[in-house]
């Protein structure tokens, strides 16, 4: 049981499960700010043009009530929380892409003037050959 707890407590604090924790946090405090703009901003605006809200918006049919107007609020949500994201995501990969060292292409090896074989740069004689390097 010692073992599994100390395993655990390692599990925990790694750099990846704290990120995906603040992460989760972060997402429900953004997903509580996009439900005000589609519930208080653009629901009201569309029922201006509507007889009633985006929310209120129900479809009856026989006994049943379908809350069709609930269902398209949820899509806007997603919606803006998607973009949202896209352009968090886009705007990382060009940092990540600016600061990202850039690989040197590699010289040609240095090679033997005499037998022509692949040596090391700091070689001062030929491990094929023998011969002496400048």
């Amino acid at each position: 049981m010692k073992n599994f707890v100390s395993e655990f407590k390692k599990f925990i604090a790694r750099g990846n499960v704290m990120d995906l924790a603040v992460g989760v946090i972060i997402g429900g405090a953004f997903k509580a700010i996009v439900d005000s703009l589609v519930n208080d901003i653009i629901s009201p605006v569309i029922g201006i043009f509507a007889k009633d809200t985006l929310n209120e918006s129900v479809l009856q049919i026989g006994g049943a009530s379908i809350a069709y107007g609930a269902f398209i609020s949820a899509i806007i949500n997603f919606l803006i929380i998607a973009f949202v994201l896209f352009m968090l995501i886009r705007w990382v990969n060009k940092l990540q892409e600016r600061f990202s060292k850039k690989e040197e292409p590699k010289a040609d090896p240095r090679k033997c003037p005499y037998c022509l074989s692949v040596i090391d740069d700091k070689a001062t004689r030929c491990p094929h050959c023998t011969s002496h390097l400048e």
